[in-house]
C-alpha cells in the first residue's frame, strides 16, 4: 500500500444539487467528511486532483481542511451515467491503526499457458471486499494467471494476500478462468438469399405489380 496522500480540502458552506452544479463547473468536487463521533463536515475539492488518485486506487488521505489534518477513508464515490467523472466523493475518518471493511480491485498479471492452446482469458471477477488495518489497504490486488490452463478457473480462494488483510468475498467465486470461446452462428445468418425464377429480384418486382 502507498502512504496516506495529502491533498487540500476547503470547507463547503453552498449545499445543495444547484450549488453543486456551480462547483463542478470551477473544477472543484463535493465531498464530506463524516465519523469518528464528529460533525459531518461537507467540503470542496480539486476535481482533477481529486479523480487522478482515486483512478490510481489511493484509499486513504490525509485531507487537509483548515490547517487541521485528518486522516480519511474513501467510503463511495459517485460518478456520471458513464461512469466517468467524480461527482461526489464521501470520506469516513479513520484512524491508521483501526481494521476497515474496504473494497478493492483486482488486477490480473502475466499471460496463461491456456492461451498458447487456444484459450482466453476471461476476468468475471473485478474486485474484493476484504478487512484490514488502514495502512495494509492496498492499491489493487494482484493476481498471477501465469500458470492458468486451458479451461481452469481461478478462484477467490485461490488469491494470495498478505499481511492483516483477510478476504470476505466468497471463496468459490470465479475470478478469472481460460476457455475457448466457439463462434456462434446465429440461426438463419447463413442461408442464402432465394433465388428469383426468370431474372434477378430486382427484374421481378416490377413484373409482379404489373400483373
Amino acid at each position: 500500500m502507498s502512504a496516506p496522500i495529502a491533498i487540500k480540502a476547503d470547507k463547503r458552506d453552498a449545499l445543495g444539487g444547484r450549488a453543486n452544479a456551480r462547483l463542478r463547473k470551477t473544477g472543484l468536487v463535493p465531498a464530506v467528511v463524516y465519523g469518528h463521533h464528529q460533525d459531518v463536515q461537507p467540503l470542496q475539492i480539486n476535481k482533477k486532483e481529486l479523480s487522478t488518485h482515486i483512478k490510481h486506487g489511493v484509499h486513504v488521505f490525509n485531507l487537509d481542511i483548515a490547517g487541521k489534518v485528518e486522516s480519511a477513508l474513501i467510503k463511495d464515490v459517485q460518478y456520471d451515467a458513464f461512469g466517468q467523472e467524480v461527482l461526489h466523493v464521501d470520506f469516513a475518518r479513520v484512524d491508521l491503526n483501526e481494521r476497515v471493511t474496504i473494497t478493492v480491485s483486482i488486477q490480473l498479471k502475466g499471460d496463461p499457458k491456456g492461451e498458447k492452446d487456444g484459450g482466453v482469458l476471461q476476468q468475471l471477477l473485478n474486485e474484493l471486499e476484504i478487512e484490514c488495518v488502514v495502512t495494509e489497504i492496498p492499491d489493487v490486488i494482484t493476481v498471477d494467471v501465469s500458470d492458468l490452463g486451458k479451461d481452469e478457473q481461478l478462484h477467490v480462494s485461490d488469491v494470495k494476500v498478505t499481511g492483516t488483510i483477510k478476504v470476505l468475498t466468497d471463496a468459490e467465486q470465479v475470478v478469472c478462468k481460460v476457455e475457448e470461446i466457439l463462434e456462434e452462428v446465429v440461426e438463419g445468418e447463413a442461408e442464402a438469399e432465394p433465388e428469383v425464377i426468370g431474372g434477378t429480384k430486382d427484374e421481378a418486382a416490377p413484373a409482379a405489380e404489373a400483373k
